[in-house]
């Protein structure tokens, strides 16, 4: 194999930052302006531009949809300059659209990066996810127990009890009994509104507070989040919920047999990644952009799970 082939997560991780620091600073100027739709453009135009400096041969896996349905970044367009290695590309360009649009917590914009073949092409139909942080024995918590049933497991694995647990939650109606459920236990509960992706990593982040993740949300975002724990440690369940024919359909032209399959984390991600978010809006795991007098300030998290190093940037850039 020539090294320009090699997957070199090192050498790409700087790379995979500024894609994702542009796409945040380009949805900057729409936060808080009500227009959930140009805030993703923007973020959407400055990533593929940036995307297209990368000496890689990639392929969008998880992106802004069908090829019929988004003009760039959709799922099987080529990324790169086609000089470097064959890669898969997971991405949201921006994760909380409606976050952005009404200046609220912990909207981001993430990406992951693997050798080729390596990413689930998860399609775009709802996921079943359950994860926790670092240090717990394998199976700790399955997505076959009752919430909870997780609650009381992972309180005994921690040695504490339920109502030391804190559980986070995608606030939505479809959630109610499981909340009802989960609180039952004696739980605290942190809901959010939008962006599971970050709901998933605040698994593994100690200064959030937060244990586990459960509830269902899209899929994409699922293997986003998979990427982000595999980096960071901790464990992660994943499987599709489908509604309806359709939603069957789609997950068979994504090359999915098993429509039961219970995915592990590194089921969803087979091999070393690279994962890069970037605050937009203030959040408990990034600050968002920062306006000062002829300059935006971006903060940026960027892992490798080749390493397990995770690396905090500020990114002081000009306004031109």
């Amino acid at each position: 194999m020539s090294l320009a082939a090699v997957f070199h997560d090192r050498m790409l991780s700087l790379g995979l930052a500024r894609v994702s620091e542009a796409a945040a600073l380009a949805s900057a100027r729409l936060i808080g302006r009500g227009d959930e739709k140009a805030a993703d453009q923007a973020a959407v135009n400055a990533m593929r531009s940036q995307l297209d400096l990368l000496d890689i041969k990639g392929v969008v896996v998880i992106g802004e949809g069908e090829r019929d349905e988004a003009p760039m970044l959709y799922i099987g367009e080529e990324v790169g300059n086609g000089n470097g290695p064959e890669v898969d590309i997971a991405l949201d360009p921006l994760e909380g659209t409606t976050l952005t649009a009404k200046d609220m917590p912990n909207a981001l914009t993430v990406i992951a990066m693997a050798p080729r073949g390596t990413l689930l092409h998860a399609p775009d139909v709802y996921m079943d996810k359950l994860a926790v942080g670092p240090g717990y024995a394998p199976g700790v918590v399955t997505l076959d127990m009752s919430p909870g049933a997780r609650v009381h497991a992972l309180a005994k694995a921690k040695g504490c009890g339920p109502d030391n647990i804190t559980v986070c939650v995608l606030e939505r109606p479809r959630h109610e009994d499981m909340i009802a459920e989960i609180r039952e236990t004696g739980a605290a509960i942190r809901l959010i509104t939008d962006g599971d992706v970050a709901g998933v990593i605040h698994c593994a982040e100690a200064s959030t507070g937060i244990d586990m993740y459960m509830g269902q949300g899209g899929a994409p975002e699922g293997v986003l989040a998979a990427s982000a724990l595999k980096c960071m440690g901790g464990q992660m369940q994943g499987r599709l919920v489908f509604r309806n024919d359709d939603e069957r359909g789609r997950a068979a032209k994504a090359g999915i047999e098993d429509l039961d399959r219970t995915y592990t984390r590194d089921e969803m991600v087979t091999a070393d990644v690279i994962f890069a978010a970037t605050g937009v809006t203030d959040g408990s795991i990034l600050a968002g952009i920062k306006r000062e007098v002829g300059y935006l300030t971006a903060e940026t998290i960027l892992m490798r799970s080749k390493t397990g190093s995770v690396r905090r940037m500020s990114y002081r850039n000009p306004v031109k």
